[in-house]
């Protein structure tokens, strides 16, 4: 397997992936190229029982948990890391809608949570959401419209 044509194919798959579970770039980057590392360095440990993207997806989501455990736990992010930098995506930010829903879906409990972002964020598809979380591409696909109906009863009440 050419690592290198991987990297390139892959790259802002899996950052657009972190960076939707993240919303950090910084974050995102940081935990993009260690999950290419962490790839590199364990390429036999692929069992190519599933798709290549979803095998380095997993790895992120790990990496970034591992991430989140670190920082409940007295280990200090990065400031820098968790600033961010201001991008395109504070444009969308601003407005009153879709800071509305970015507040309700921050309170939205998991799986639904990550899951409607992998969707709208990370732009997955169904089987990649579900093959990501061990499920059933039909399992995500209901758990992502359950998710927008969680979301928009919130709105509605809001």
């Amino acid at each position: 397997m050419d690592f290198e044509k991987l990297y390139h194919a892959y790259y802002m798959k899996v950052y657009s992936y972190v960076m939707s579970l993240s919303g950090n770039r910084t974050l995102a980057e940081e935990i993009t190229q260690n999950t290419f590392f962490k790839a590199f360095t364990s390429l036999n440990g692929y069992r190519k029982e599933s798709d290549i993207f979803t095998w380095l997806c997993a790895i992120a989501r790990n990496l970034y948990y591992d991430e989140l455990r670190k920082s409940r736990h007295g280990a200090e992010l990065d400031a820098e890391a968790l600033a961010g930098d201001p991008g395109p995506e504070e444009a969308v930010l601003r407005s009153d809608t879709s800071f509305r829903i970015h507040m309700l879906l921050h309170t939205l409990e998991e799986p639904y949570k990550e899951v409607f972002q992998l969707r709208v964020f990370g732009e997955l598809t169904f089987r990649q959401i579900g093959s990501i979380f061990g499920k059933t591409e039909n399992w995500a696909r209901v758990t992502y419209h359950r998710a927008k109906i969680k979301i928009q009863e919130r709105m509605d009440k809001s």
